[in-house]
C-alpha cells in the first residue's frame, strides 16, 4: 500500500536513513539533540514541509518544500524544492515523480507564483526526469555561492 503524505515529527529517523541514498557522501550529522533541535524548529514552521512517499509503512522517496514569503508578484510567495530522494531500492518505479508532482501541488495550494528546484547532477537523464514532471531547465540560469 503506498501512502503520500507530510512526513510526521516522530518520523525523523525514517527520514535520515533514506538520506543515506541522497549522497555517495555526506558531512557527518552533529549530534543528535542538535539534529533534533533543527527538525524540530523544521516542524514548528508552516513554511517549511517534509513530503514523503511510504509504501508498506516504510519511507521510500521524500523532497522537501520551503515557501518564501515575498513583497513582489503580488505578495505571492514562491517555492524551492530540495532534497529529492528515492530509495535506491524503489527507483524507477514512479515514485519520484509522485513525489514531486504533489509538493508541486501543495505550493499551487499556498499560492506560490513559482517553485524553484536545483540539482548537482550532470545528467540528461536526470534534466529529462525533472522536465517530465513541469519543471524547465531552460527558463533560468542557475548561480551557486558557497563559503571557502
Amino acid at each position: 500500500m503506498m501512502e503520500t503524505r507530510e512526513i510526521k515529527e516522530s518520523e525523523l529517523d525514517a527520514l535520515l536513513d533514506l538520506y543515506a541514498h541522497l549522497h555517495a557522501s555526506d558531512d557527518p550529522l552533529p549530534e543528535r539533540t542538535v539534529v533534533e533541535a533543527i527538525w524540530e524548529e523544521i516542524q514548528r514552521s508552516p513554511n517549511f514541509q517534509y513530503f514523503g512517499i511510504f509504501v508498506d509503512g516504510r519511507l521510500v522517496s521524500s523532497c522537501t518544500l520551503s515557501i518564501v514569503p515575498n513583497l513582489t508578484r503580488g505578495c505571492r510567495p514562491y517555492g524551492v524544492i530540495e532534497n529529492v530522494v528515492t530509495h535506491s531500492d524503489y527507483r524507477r518505479s514512479g515514485y519520484g515523480s509522485t513525489i514531486l508532482r504533489y509538493t508541486l501541488e501543495r505550493a499551487w495550494g499556498r499560492k506560490c507564483y513559482k517553485v524553484m528546484l536545483l540539482t548537482g547532477r550532470k545528467s540528461q537523464a536526470v534534466y529529462d526526469f525533472y522536465e517530465s514532471v513541469g519543471f524547465d531547465g531552460q527558463a533560468k540560469q542557475a548561480f551557486l555561492a558557497k563559503p571557502e
